[in-house]
């Protein structure tokens, strides 16, 4: 199939309240949202959701996990298919014989890419329940360059270092409340260093676990300017980026030229 390219990458950002280890009605509740969006705006190239939207941000898994044919990453493809767009988000997932937390970035055509969190959260026991990645992804969709991360992530600039790799990066969140502030400062730092666009995309609500959720899903330009903001409301958000903002802030403002070569360990 011969590759499409956009000057324009039009994104629908949903919010949800996730309701706690309830997989079937959060994508139910899901289905209905898009089904809305896709009659309000037919025309998205992108759906993000947030970090393991079917469940909440559960320590969990043996009782939620999936395969990558199970039933979350079928239920992407059928609306990835019928909507003809390119839908993603985190879910848990198990492949030989270990657990992850894993964005699912799913094509119209069927192609499926991912990433697995490389940075597992301490302070709620993920590592003791889910295996770190050790790879970072650039996904190529209609000719755009999207770095995707997982929540704790952002708070890891070296990782996130785009070495001329990233158009846009997309950061999933279950980000509590209490830390909100640390989500609006660090999405923007990220898309200054990097001269690139940043779209993070959070939860609302309430978890079992008594943590609050204040959403704030936004996109960022390249300057560190909210050009799209969700504040604290359930549902979803519209945003359109252009590639030639951003080869001419590049070609204007060359700062990745002078940025330091070096190289990840993973």
């Amino acid at each position: 199939m011969k590759s499409i390219h956009s000057d324009e990458l039009t994104i629908g950002l949903i919010q949800p309240d996730t309701l706690w280890e309830n997989k079937e009605d959060n994508l139910n509740h899901l289905t209905l949202t898009l089904e809305k969006l896709k009659d309000e705006h037919p025309v998205i190239d992108l759906i993000v959701m947030p970090e393991m939207f079917t469940t909440g941000f559960t320590m969990n898994p043996e009782l939620f996990v999936e395969t990558m044919k199970g039933a979350s990453v079928e239920w992407m493809c059928e609306i990835a298919a019928e909507m003809e767009l390119a839908i993603c988000g985190s879910i848990i997932i198990e492949e030989k014989k270990k657990v992850y937390n894993r964005f699912v970035f799913v094509k119209p055509s069927g192609e499926i890419e991912y990433y697995d969190k490389k940075h597992l959260f301490g302070l709620a026991g993920e590592k003791e329940h889910y295996s770190a990645g050790k790879t970072k992804k650039t996904i190529d969709y209609k000719g755009w360059k999207i770095n995707p991360f997982i929540c704790y992530d952002l708070r890891f600039p070296v990782w996130c270092r785009n070495t001329n790799d990233a158009d846009v990066m997309i950061f999933v969140a279950n980000w509590p409340d209490r830390r909100i502030a640390h989500w609006q400062k660090l999405l923007p730092a990220r898309a200054i260093e990097n001269q690139c666009f940043v779209v993070g995309v959070n939860r609302v609500g309430s978890d079992f676990n008594k943590h609050h959720y204040s959403g704030q899903s936004c996109a960022i330009d390249p300057f560190g300017n909210s050009i799209l903001e969700m504040h604290d409301r359930q549902g979803y958000g519209i945003v359109k980026l252009n590639k030639k903002e951003l080869s001419d802030i590049k070609l204007n403002i060359p700062f990745w030229k002078d940025s330091d070569a070096f190289e990840i360990n993973n």
